[in-house]
């Protein structure tokens, strides 16, 4: 452990760690896997960094987002000899590509860092086999599990590609990341790991849910919170479509403050020159206004406000976007401005299911052609682009199926029942009088019950009334234990309060339930009852 700790004080300027940091660090130079499950802001870089750096070979580091990848490659090159560092991607020419193998297989990089489809390579496998890579660094984990909110189907075969260079231990990192994420993560990805879990809990994050009656109501409310802010303050608006950010940006601006909006319709130049002038400490932007575009690898330690234009389409989503406020430890606010038909399921799912001729067309194409890849098989099958790569990714997840178009069609509807339990799931967290951070680690399996004090339900004293309300009632469930319903199966308790517990299904989901009807029908039972 001093050896840890002299690293990341001596090549990283670290005199100390934070909760988990130094378990994860030790677990993976001893070689083993490792799952590190920690808030935003928590360092979870620090750990595979130092890991790597003790290590003493090459680390590759699978990152979802090649902006993301640039930035951490910028900052390693500061820091030394000891931790230089390059990036594999579609983003370097064949010549530096070739570089950057080269310089792999000399000896003179500690980190390299690449998307899964590099690794997908056969050149760029035989290479980094050749190097023996020591470690794999995975930030973003849960991009690998379908029950994520952000499921990323090349990180399906990551594990198989790991493989094919040698398999080096890995170290899978993320922030947001429920029971069945963890579990999807250890199945798809890991061997035999070491799960490091920090907790959930961010202290200094003041939550408030501020409901509003309309459209006008709710794009005055976001303007009002953000000029009450002090002049100079950071801070992020998040909306759900790109005229919102557009519309609120100029808005802000024509009202004095130095605001711009970042989304996917603006080009890679603007979005990054929006990026630095908000990231810089002598940068000439306060308030961003973005989508969900703007996102992984913003680390501003002082953004002292986070604003929800509308409701996500998740907690997750809600939480990960939120822990970009406060990450320096001091109190940030965080408003969701919500009405509640933002979470009509019809404004999530619009596209509807797949179509039986439609996976029958792509299924026997990509058989044809011994073939999964979208651009090739779409021709083939006389489908769309998005049709044709989302019912190739159910594909990938249903395998095994007896019936391969069967096993995409049940695949599709499991995969939209659950997308409708995390937005209920939303609504849930916009209505409870609970205290609404018990509320958030509760249903990422924290069972632990501790108001937090500074969210609104807790200023209000609804919260403290509502715990009262759940010890007197007493009950049969806690957050966190295994249950199992005479209909969907078997699953976790996330959530309960004086009238209904909330359980995670394997199958189904997030489903609300009524303890009146509960206790009635006897439909629900502790898993060893």
């Amino acid at each position: 452990m001093d050896q840890v700790l002299q690293t990341a004080r001596e090549v990283f300027g670290h005199d100390s760690l934070l909760p988990g940091q130094a378990e994860s660090i030790a677990a993976a130079v001893a070689g083993h896997d490792v799952l590190f499950v920690s808030p935003t802001g928590s360092g979870k870089s620090l750990a595979y960094q130092v890991a790597g750096v003790l290590s003493g070979g090459l680390t590759l580091v699978v990152s979802p987002l090649v902006a993301l990848q640039q930035d951490q490659v910028d900052h390693l090159a500061r820091l030394g000899e000891r931790t230089r560092a390059a990036r594999l991607s579609s983003q370097e020419t064949e010549h530096q590509q070739e570089e950057v193998l080269a310089a792999a297989e000399a000896g003179e990089l500690a980190f390299l860092f690449l998307a899964p489809e590099q690794l997908a390579r056969p050149e760029v496998q035989e290479r980094l086999r050749a190097v023996e890579p020591v470690l794999v660094a995975v930030d973003e984990a849960h991009c690998v599990s379908s029950w994520g909110h952000d499921f990323r189907p090349d990180y399906l075969r990551l594990r198989e590609l790991l493989d094919a260079v040698g398999g080096p231990p890995v170290l899978a990192m993320t922030a947001t990341a429920a029971a069945p994420v963890r579990e999807d993560i250890v199945e798809r990805l890991l061997r035999e790991p070491s799960v490091v879990i920090t907790g959930f809990r961010r202290a200094g994050l003041e939550f408030t849910v501020r409901r509003v009656a309309d459209g006008d109501a709710q794009r005055s409310a976001v303007l009002d919170l953000v000029a009450a802010q002090p002049d100079g303050v950071s801070g992020i608006v998040y909306c759900r479509t790109r005229g919102e950010a557009d519309d609120l940006a100029a808005a802000l601006v024509e009202a004095g403050r130095r605001a711009a909006s970042y989304h996917a319709g603006h080009g890679a130049k603007r979005r990054r020159e929006t990026q630095d002038a908000f990231m810089s400490p002598d940068g000439d932007l306060d308030v961003v206004v973005a989508t969900s575009a703007f996102g992984m690898g913003v680390d501003k330690p002082d953004v002292r406000f986070v604003v929800h234009h509308r409701a996500p389409e998740s907690l997750d989503t809600y939480y990960q976007e939120a822990g970009r406020a406060g990450r320096d430890g001091e109190p940030a606010s965080v408003v969701l401005v919500h009405r509640p038909e933002d979470l009509s399921l019809g404004k999530f799912f619009s596209g509807g299911l797949p179509k039986e001729k439609d996976v029958r067309a792509v299924l026997g194409a990509a058989s044809r052609l011994g073939s999964r890849d979208p651009k090739v098989v779409k021709v083939e099958a006389g489908t769309g682009p998005r049709k044709t790569a989302r019912i190739l990714n159910l594909l990938s997840l249903s395998e095994g199926a007896d019936d391969p178009v069967l096993g995409v069609l049940e695949r599709a509807k499991a995969q939209r029942e659950l997308e409708r339990s995390r937005v209920e799931m939303v609504r849930e967290y916009a209505d409870t009088k609970r205290c609404r951070m018990d509320f958030i680690v509760g249903y990422f399996g924290d069972p632990e019950r501790a108001r937090c004090g500074v969210c609104d339900a807790c200023r209000s004293g609804s919260a403290e009334e509502s715990d009262r309300a759940v010890e007197s009632a007493g009950g049969a469930f806690g957050v966190g234990d295994p249950v199992r319903h005479e209909e969907f199966g078997a699953g976790l308790v996330s959530e309960v309060e004086a009238d209904r517990v909330t359980v995670l299904f394997d199958e189904v989901g997030y489903r609300t339930l009524s303890l009146e009807v509960v206790e009635e029908r006897g439909i629900l039972v502790p898993a060893s009852a």
